[in-house]
């Protein structure tokens, strides 16, 4: 017979998460489909590792991962605006800034966030950069001096053009004077690997994806684009210090399409909230680096907005530069 937590680590295996307690709420469906718009291995994908199983627990039902990479998360995402039933049995994981750039910057992506139903935003991730440990860049200042005397050569990964070390990268550009190559990956997880395997030089990523690679020493950490100083990273400076106005970073909740059955939606919020307030769940998510932000409901959907009116500023600043490049 099967333990709760021999069925746990089966689903897990087969990418899924499975639970049912006897005091599970009743759902309206028994499996929930959790789309992502990047390849596993990226910030998306650990959200959905760390919440999914304590969430499944909460609700009772599956969650079973579709990876539906490419346009920086725009085809899953125009996907459940676009081509989803709002029934409750499909969400997806939403990332900001992607979320918004996407259509900010390329008039042939049709969906925007009217077009769908905010539930709850887990984790705000600040962003970081990254070498690989035989890397000859030792502090951001080694890197900030080989991208001034090698222009347009030095390497810089980003999870996609519209993201938020994508327009770190260009904010830094800007304000070194510098040029990098700047090199799109399909998510955050792709573009960390390939720093740490040396295919590129550095990685514009975020702290909660590349900590436990920090950790392990398969990757060292140059900057945080943080206010101030991680605590597990106390060693990092943040790139304030060093002399650049840079703070960005990721949040990564989850939304439904529009329509989305509101009697749902609140049962996906008060599970969420019982989840982020789980000591084990916080446990979790601190040996992960993941900085936890919860804003359910309404109150997401305003978060939404208002970044979307701050990065159309942004894009109307940059807009013409970065079209040259």
């Amino acid at each position: 017979m099967k333990t709760p937590m021999m069925a746990l680590a089966l689903a897990a295996a087969l990418g899924t998460t499975a639970f049912t307690p006897a005091s599970a709420q009743e759902y309206p469906a028994s499996d929930v489909k959790v789309m992502q718009g990047f390849k596993a291995g990226g910030g998306s994908d650990a959200l959905a590792q760390l919440v999914q199983p304590f969430l499944a627990e909460e609700l009772g039902v599956n969650f079973v991962n579709e990876y539906i990479p490419g346009a920086t998360g725009a085809i899953a995402w125009t996907r459940l605006a676009k081509q989803t039933k709002a029934d409750g049995a499909t969400i997806s994981i939403t990332n900001t800034p992607m979320l918004t750039t996407n259509y900010i910057m390329n008039p042939a992506i049709t969906y925007n966030i009217s077009e769908i139903t905010p539930i709850a935003n887990i984790v705000t991730d600040p962003g970081i950069a990254v070498v690989s440990a035989d890397s000859p860049f030792n502090t951001f200042e080694d890197f900030v001096e080989a991208a001034k005397a090698n222009p347009s050569t030095v390497t810089v990964g980003n999870s996609g053009v519209g993201g938020d070390d994508y327009f770190t990268s260009v904010q830094f550009e800007r304000q070194a004077g510098v040029k990098l190559q700047k090199v799109p990956f399909q998510g955050d997880g792709p573009s960390w690997t390939a720093a740490m395997g040396g295919k590129i030089d550095a990685s514009f990523t975020n702290v909660g994806v590349s900590f436990p690679q920090i950790k392990e020493g398969n990757l060292k950490a140059l900057a945080v684009f943080a206010e101030e100083r991680i605590p597990d990273l106390p060693d990092v400076p943040t790139a304030k210090e060093l002399g650049y106005d840079l703070v960005a970073g990721s949040s990564r909740g989850y939304s439904g399409p529009a329509g989305f059955p509101a009697e749902a939606r609140q049962q996906m919020i008060d599970a969420m909230q019982r989840v982020v307030d789980n000591p084990d769940f916080q446990k979790a998510a601190a040996d992960r680096a993941f900085n936890i932000d919860f804003i359910s409901g309404d109150d997401y959907a305003a978060m939404l907005q208002k970044q979307e009116g701050e990065y159309k500023v942004i894009w109307a600043d940059i807009k013409d530069e970065v079209q040259k490049q």
